[in-house]
């Protein structure tokens, strides 16, 4: 049986991995790992891809730096996730605003660490990134259209600095990249829409609450098309292995998304949206595996 303080301690790790979502931060390693052998640096030897410390130091740095995002953005968001999410809020809750701060400051400095091992520019890179997520916590996110965009960029750049440090600029790799802004910017738009009671009470100024709920679908109506577009041309134009069932499965979840979107007027049915495109986004990670099994074996 564990003592009253080692359950209070566990609560509070558990507490701290809530606010820091570790769960997405884990699925960002591992696209960033499997990103780099079958996108970034196919040519390359499985072992010199998954042993290079270099590639190791820019995961860690954009693990700290999401982490740090996170922290940010809930002491930020603290008022309005008691509306939205009043479950978590309590969870998180459990770790001080004091702490969490702390914890801020502890990680971006480890993620500067990391990156000067890579190199200077790598600095530079992760510090403007830093800058930038503290800026859209702070100040971006409460504006329409510019919150939304800046979101979805900040979601897509630790795998640019994956894509910076390989310096592989084959045409696949933007196709892939446009996907998954797509599927993020639609997904930033569809919270909005989940989160739109707190965001009316705090006054943040979303898509939905400048331009309504309507608005904001046939929004999302275009960027599903596009995103479906995109996934299509994939499929036909590009060399994808069997990850083309991926896409196939990403199209028709995509239709079923607007046949529900234009159906949604509650939080649970906006829920449920955003559910099935952070399936898509997740699902995507793990079938980058798809585009040739053998290759991999192969490579070892």
């Amino acid at each position: 049986m564990l003592s009253r303080r080692q359950k209070h301690i566990l609560l509070k790790f558990f507490s701290l991995f809530s606010v820091v979502r570790g769960y997405n931060i884990l699925v960002v390693v591992i696209a960033q790992y499997l990103a780099s052998i079958y996108i970034f640096a196919p040519e390359k030897p499985l072992g010199a891809v998954l042993f290079d410390i270099n590639l190791l130091m820019l995961v860690l740095a954009s693990s700290a730096t999401i982490a740090a995002g996170y922290i940010i953005n809930n002491f930020y968001d603290s008022e309005k996730d008691l509306i939205n999410r009043p479950r978590k809020t309590m969870l998180d809750r459990l770790v001080s605003q004091n702490t969490k701060l702390s914890f801020y400051f502890v990680l971006n400095f480890l993620a500067i660490v990391f990156a000067s091992y890579v190199s200077f520019k790598a600095v530079i890179f992760f510090a403007v990134y830093i800058f930038a997520i503290w800026l859209y916590s702070h100040r971006l996110k409460k504006q329409p259209m510019t919150g939304n965009l800046v979101s979805a960029i900040l979601t897509v750049i630790p795998f640019f600095a994956i894509f910076i440090y390989y310096r592989n600029f084959e045409l696949v790799i933007f196709a892939h990249a446009i996907f998954l802004f797509l599927l993020v910017s639609m997904r930033e738009l569809t919270k909005d829409l989940e989160n739109i009671k707190g965001d009316l009470a705090l006054d943040y100024k979303t898509v939905p609450v400048v331009y309504g709920e309507k608005t904001s679908k046939l929004m999302l109506t275009v960027l599903a098309i596009l995103t479906i577009i995109s996934g299509i041309v994939l499929i036909l134009f590009f060399k994808i292995g069997h990850m083309y069932y991926f896409f196939y499965l990403s199209v028709m979840l995509l239709v079923l998304f607007l046949l529900i979107v234009w159906k949604s007027n509650k939080k649970i049915h906006y829920l449920l949206l955003h559910n099935i495109l952070k399936f898509i986004i997740v699902a995507g990670v793990f079938s980058i595996l798809l585009i040739d099994v053998s290759v991999v074996l192969n490579r070892l």
